[in-house]
C-alpha cells in the first residue's frame, strides 16, 4: 500500500511504479531541519527532481519566484520536440529514449493530452556516414527510426519544399511535448503526493562553512534543509556567480506561429510531424498546429544574450522578414499567412551543450543543476533521477562536471 493520495482519475498511479517507494540513503532530516531537500527553480529539471525525491518518500519544498514554467523560464510556452536523433551521442540518445516512457506516462495521468505523437522528421542537404550511425544506435536501442529519399517524403509530406535536400530521418514514436502544462501537471502531482510548493524568491546562499545550514528568501524567512539542489536555469549564474559565472549564458530565441488558410488541415498534427532542418544555418524548427495554436516555426541558433529579468519580450520586424523569407524557401503556402502569435524564449547555454549537473565545490550539500542549453527540457525525467541518485551517493557523469564546462569565451582553440 501508498501513503500517497490518489485522485479518481489514478491521478498518481505512475508513482507507485515498481521500485518506486523505496527510500534513498541518508534522506532523514537533521534534527531542526524542515525538510530532507528544498529544490530551488520549478522548471523542468527542479520539477522532475522534486518529483522523483518525494517518490522517494523524501520530505521535499520546492519553490520559485514565479510559478512553474513561468512564462520567462527557461521550461515556458507551448512546445517542445522530444527526439533521439542526437547524431549517435549514446549518452543524449538513451536520456531521450529513457525519458520519453515517463512522459507519456505523465500525459496519460491527465485529461489533457501532455505529449502529441506526432513523429520528428529530420531533413538533411546530404548523406554521411554520421547518420548511418545515428540510425544504427537508435535500431539497437530499440527505436523506430526509418531513413527516407526525397521522393518519399514529398510522396508523404508535399507540405515541404525539398529543394537542397537529399535525404531525411523519421521517428514516428517522438512528437511535441507540452511544456508549460506538463511541468504545472508534474507540480500539482508532486504536492498531491506530499510534496510542498511555495512561490518566493532565493537570494544568492552565504558562505557558511562547508555547507548550507539554510537559505535565505527575499522577504527574510529562511529555508532549512539538509540539502539543497539549486536548477534556476539563466538564474544560475546571478546566485552563484564565482562558481556558474560565465559557464552559463542566457540567449534570446525567437518563436513563431503562423495561421494557416481557413479549413487548411494540411499543416496540422494529422497531417505533419514535427521537423528539424538540418541545412538551415540557423537550423530552424517547428511543429505542425497543435491544439490551434497555429504553425510553429523557431530557430536553433543561439540569438543575442538575453537578461532574463530586465529583456522586453517582443518580436522585431526584421526577425519577423527573416522568417517569412525562411517559409517562403521550406512551406511556401505559409509564407505570407498572418502572423498568429510570437514569443520571445530563451536558452541556457552551457560553453558545450552539455548539461552542467554537479554538487557545488564548497559546500557538501548543494548541487547545481542547469545548463539546458536548448536540448534539455526533453530529458527533465532523466535528470530528475540522476539528480536525486547524484545527491545518495550515486557516481556522476563527467561531461556534466563544472569541471569539463569553460566560461564562455575561454575554453581553448
Amino acid at each position: 500500500m501508498t501513503d500517497f493520495p490518489v485522485s479518481r482519475r489514478g491521478l498518481l498511479g505512475g508513482l507507485t511504479m515498481a521500485g518506486a517507494m523505496t527510500a534513498p540513503r541518508g534522506t532523514a532530516a537533521a534534527p531542526g531541519k524542515s525538510w530532507d531537500y528544498v529544490v530551488v527553480g520549478a522548471g523542468v529539471f527542479g520539477a522532475w527532481t522534486a518529483w522523483t525525491l518525494r517518490r522517494r518518500r523524501a520530505r521535499v519544498l520546492l519553490v520559485d519566484a514565479w510559478g512553474p514554467a513561468h512564462a520567462r523560464a527557461s521550461s515556458g510556452g507551448e512546445t517542445r520536440l522530444i527526439r533521439t536523433e542526437y547524431a549517435g551521442d549514446p549518452l543524449y540518445t538513451r536520456m531521450a529514449w529513457d525519458s520519453l516512457a515517463e512522459w507519456r506516462s505523465l500525459s496519460a495521468r491527465h485529461e489533457n493530452a501532455l505529449f502529441h505523437q506526432v513523429g520528428a522528421l529530420y531533413i538533411f542537404p546530404r548523406d554521411d556516414a554520421g547518420i548511418d550511425r545515428s540510425i544504427a544506435l537508435q535500431r539497437a536501442l530499440g527505436i523506430p527510426v526509418e531513413k527516407l529519399p526525397v521522393a518519399d517524403m514529398h510522396r508523404r509530406w508535399p507540405q515541404l519544399s525539398y529543394a537542397d535536400i537529399t535525404l531525411g530521418v523519421y521517428q514516428p514514436t517522438m512528437g511535441a511535448l507540452m511544456a508549460r502544462r506538463s511541468v504545472q501537471a508534474l507540480v500539482t502531482e508532486f504536492v498531491a503526493a506530499g510534496g510542498e510548493y511555495r512561490q518566493m524568491e532565493i537570494l544568492p546562499p552565504r558562505a557558511q562553512g562547508q555547507g548550507l545550514s539554510g537559505i535565505e528568501a527575499s522577504d527574510g524567512r529562511t529555508l532549512s534543509a539538509g540539502r539543497y539542489v539549486f536548477a534556476c536555469g539563466p538564474w544560475l549564474p546571478r546566485l552563484f556567480p564565482d562558481v556558474v559565472g560565465a559557464r552559463i549564458a542566457p540567449s534570446r530565441q525567437d518563436v513563431f506561429f503562423f495561421a494557416p488558410d481557413p479549413g487548411d488541415a494540411r499543416f496540422g498534427e494529422a497531417s505533419l510531424p514535427a521537423w528539424v532542418d538540418m541545412s538551415s544555418a540557423d537550423l530552424h524548427y517547428g511543429f505542425p498546429d497543435i491544439e490551434s495554436r497555429g504553425f510553429k516555426v523557431a530557430l536553433d541558433a543561439h540569438g543575442p544574450k538575453i537578461d532574463p529579468d530586465t529583456a522586453d519580450r517582443r518580436i522585431g520586424d526584421q526577425a519577423l522578414a527573416d522568417v517569412r523569407a525562411y517559409l517562403a524557401r521550406r512551406f511556401p503556402a505559409l509564407a505570407q499567412r498572418p502572423l498568429a502569435e510570437s514569443r520571445v524564449c530563451q536558452y541556457e547555454n552551457s560553453d558545450n551543450g552539455d548539461l552542467l549537473i554537479d554538487r557545488h565545490p564548497g559546500w557538501g550539500n548543494v548541487w547545481i543543476v542547469g545548463g539546458g542549453s536548448g536540448h534539455g527540457f526533453k530529458h527533465g525525467p532523466a535528470v530528475g533521477r540522476y539528480v536525486a541518485g547524484l545527491t545518495d551517493g550515486a557516481a556522476a557523469e563527467p561531461r556534466f562536471l563544472l569541471a569539463a564546462h569553460a566560461p564562455h569565451g575561454e575554453r581553448p582553440a
